[in-house]
């Protein structure tokens, strides 16, 4: 029997893609967690490991298991960031033709307000900072624009938003 499909598994898998974008402060970052995790937690995890199965029976032994599941924690750990440092693509910061791109920092005037976006990769947006993916709705429509054109956006409520351009850095 074939089970029927709900639209909002449909979009879940589809939003699942994750684009490989990151600022060189989180490749940084992921480097010092990746050195942090292979050379202190991990060697004191397979030390706890040893010691437990040295303690007896292992099939009722709880230390063991839990050893056990923290070095698997953390050996899947390793292996998601080693891929992400594997596929990341830098970010340039700034634009360099005037077109807003990924890593450019961009000033609009919105309902009379200047604001200033960073537009980053999905990973690492912050929107209550002003750090906006390219993918979101803002982000997508602001891409390839030059200042001084005017872009628009249909929000939550299904108003159209008028963002002008001030600037491209």
């Amino acid at each position: 029997m074939r089970m029927p499909k709900r639209k909002s598994e449909e979009n879940a898998r589809a939003n699942k893609e994750v684009d490989n974008y990151l600022s060189p402060a989180a490749v940084r970052k992921l480097q010092d967690d990746l050195r942090r995790l292979e050379d202190v937690s991990r060697p004191r995890a397979v030390t706890e490991l040893s010691r437990t199965r040295d303690m007896g029976d292992l099939s009722e032994n709880a230390a063991y298991s839990d050893a056990k599941g923290r070095l698997m924690g953390i050996d899947r750990r390793i292996f998601e960031i080693k891929t992400k440092l594997k596929n990341a693509v830098v970010i340039e910061q700034g634009s360099s033709d005037g077109r807003v791109s990924v890593g450019a920092s961009v000033t609009v005037r919105v309902n009379g307000k200047e604001k200033i976006y960073e537009i980053t990769g999905s990973q690492e947006t912050d929107p209550g900072s002003g750090r906006i993916s390219h993918r979101s709705p803002l982000g997508s429509a602001l891409m390839g624009h030059l200042a001084g054109e005017t872009v628009s956006v249909v929000n939550a409520e299904r108003k159209e938003v008028k963002y002008e351009i001030l600037g491209v850095e």
